[in-house]
This record gives C-alpha cells, structure tokens and sequence, in this order.
C-alpha cells in the first residue's frame, strides 16, 4: 500500500480499488481513514475522490484508470468553455476558476456529467448483456437454446405450433414442450413472432427489460445487447408489453399495442416512447423485414406463387413437384397464421394426400396434385 503515498491526483484514488471498496462498502482493510488523518493536505485530497466515487454510483467494484482519465479530460474541456464564455461577456477581477461560485457550479456540472458518463458508457452495457442470461439461469424449466450465427434469418418451429424467424447474431431459449398454463420464450437479438392461438396459455417473450404478452398474433422484437433502444412492433393482432420488474424497476404500467403500433424502449433514461404509426416513424420503416410488408391474402393464385412468396417472408426453401401442382390455384387467407399453420391450410385445400415436412429452412411438400 505504499503506493498510495504517491497518489496526487484525484484519478489515482478512483483507480485503486480498495479505496472503492472502503468508500462504497465501508469496508477498510487497509486502513484508510487512518492513513487519511495523518496529513491534513492528503485528507482534503481524498474528501474529493470520496465525493467525485459517491457521485458516479456506478456498480463494478474495478474502475480503469484509462477510462475514469477519460472522462475526466472530457469534463474540463467542457469547464475550461464555461469558463471562456464567462470571460468575453464579462470583465472579471481575478481568475473565474478561482472564484468560489465558479468552483460551486463547477463541481455540480462535474458530478452530474461524470455520474451520467458512466452510467451510459458502464452501466447500462452492462447490464443489458447479462439480462438474458439472469433470466434463463432463473428458468427450471429445462430450455433449449438456439443462436443464429449465420448472415441469414433461420425459422424456428415451437412445441405449440407457433413460429419465430430468429435474425442474425441472436438466440433464442425456449422449452421442449410447453408446460402449465404460460408459455414462456427468451429473446437476446431480434425475432419475429407468430404466435399459435390458445386464449388459455398466454404466450411470453422476455426481451431484456421489456416483457411482451400474446395470446395469438404476429410482433417482432428487437433486443439486441449493443443497441440503444429495445422496440417491438406489431402486425396483427394485439400485445402487452412491461417492464420486466427483476431486472428494471419502473413505475409504467402495461402498454397495450394493436396492429401498426409500436414501442421503444430507451435504454438511457430507461423511458417507453409508444408509437401509434409505424408508418411515421423513420427508423421503424427502413427495419422493416419482408415479412412484415408482404400480404398473405391470396385470391385465386397459383399455388407456385404462395410458396414463392412463404419463401421471400421466411427465408426458407419449398421443394415441391412442381408439374403436378402447376395448375393448381388458391384463395386463403393466411395473414394471421404461424408458418406451420399456413402450410397445413395449403395442403388441406390441395388436397390428393398433399403433406409437408420442415427440417430447420428446408421444406419438403409432396403431393398427388389438386383437387
């Protein structure tokens, strides 16, 4: 500890973690505050670590020193223009720095810029990349995780029929098979939801700080651990989203969206934005997948152009025997249908033993042909 006896700077006091410690938790094993009133000097010294650490409340016990250089450098560039500005609209008698009212608001700008400094670049980051894995430790239930490292969306299939088309760099934890009367998903990343009706075993999806609520519709969410809002937005149906309350402490109540609407979540002031037309909101439109702008109300069209089109929204590949099902057409509705429902009610409406069989973004559809 004789290091400390060198300590000049406000910084090194930040740096070193016992004094953390002994300030945040009380603890002093190394006998801080002995060693603080052995010079009056040094004591003054740190007083002002102890307030500039109090200020910050940032919940690692470690703090680099390169990063708490960094925000201080950025703090008194912002003074040191204070202070400029000062200058040129008045004359003063002596060095505003040296002023006691200057060094009063100085010290509050400091304080509140370095406690919202690291809350944005610490904290938060933090915390966003450890929910889902908080979350899924705390299941009992026994998931199944899958994690989509390639550069295209994967489909996958639950136990009650429902369909998730699970984007890049994200992963989804789910179980086997449903069990009592909720079911539950976990989302790191974004994914698209269509969600198999059952009014009795409502669906759902937690997304880091939000929970999102279904009983039957289409949604996607967004939840990635490197972005700056969570959003989640509707297709059909209607949703209920709120704040996860084990990880997010907030006094919103639930927020209900229907179809066009959606809400975001801003990770930095932990606030929810609803938005009552996606079509008005500029981001929302240039996110928007294929699957969310093609229509599923077919009238009278050939069947090779519905399983075009189930390809282009999911991403997947239809093999099919294309000559016996070359004159066959369709009129269904299928807007408001999980993936595997849409094939079953194309099949059914084919007819002539026609099934169908999914293996991850591969389907097989067979048929005699048409009715």
């Amino acid at each position: 500890m004789q290091e400390r006896n060198n300590y000049t700077e406000i910084e090194d006091f930040l740096a070193d973690e016992s004094f953390q410690i002994w300030v945040r938790f009380k603890n002093d094993q190394q006998s801080w505050e002995e060693w603080t009133l052995e010079n009056p000097k040094r004591a003054k010294l740190v007083e002002e670590a102890r307030l500039w650490l109090l200020a910050m409340k940032v919940t690692e016990t470690t703090v680099s020193k390169a990063t708490i250089h960094a925000a201080l450098e950025s703090t008194w560039i912002k003074i040191e223009k204070k202070e400029e500005l000062q200058k040129r609209i008045q004359k003063p008698t002596k060095k505003l720095w040296n002023s006691h009212w200057f060094r009063g608001v100085a010290a509050v700008f400091l304080f509140g810029f370095i406690a919202s400094w690291f809350y944005n670049n610490h904290y938060a980051t933090r915390n966003s990349s450890h929910i889902y894995n908080e979350l899924i430790n705390e299941n009992k239930e026994g998931l199944v995780e899958q994690t989509n490292n390639s550069n295209m969306p994967q489909i996958i299939t639950l136990s009650d029929g429902s369909s998730v088309l699970l984007q890049p760099n994200s992963k989804l934890s789910y179980p086997k098979i449903f069990v009592g009367n909720e079911r539950k998903v976990y989302l790191s990343g974004e994914g698209f939801f269509e969600i198999s009706k059952n009014p009795d075993k409502p669906f759902f999806v937690f997304a880091n700080e939000i929970v999102t609520q279904v009983v039957g519709t289409s949604f996607r969410i967004s939840a990635y651990d490197n972005q700056p809002n969570v959003e989640v937005l509707v297709r059909t149906g209607k949703v209920k989203v709120q704040p996860n309350e084990t990880v997010l402490k907030s006094n919103n109540d639930e927020i209900i969206l229907l179809p066009n609407q959606a809400l975001r979540f801003v990770r930095q002031n932990l606030t929810f934005k609803k938005i009552t037309d996606i079509t008005k909101d500029e981001s929302l439109i240039q996110t928007t997948s294929n699957i969310e702008q093609l229509s599923f109300e077919f009238t009278d069209i050939p069947v090779t152009q519905i399983f075009k089109t189930i390809e282009q929204a999911y991403f997947v590949n239809i093999d099919f025997p294309k000559e016996k099902l070359q004159d066959c057409h369709l009129t269904t509705a299928l807007n408001d249908q999980p993936l595997p429902e849409k094939l079953k009610i194309i099949c059914k409406s084919l007819g002539n033993n026609t099934t169908y069989e999914m293996n991850g973004n591969q389907i097989i559809i067979t048929s005699d042909g048409c009715n």
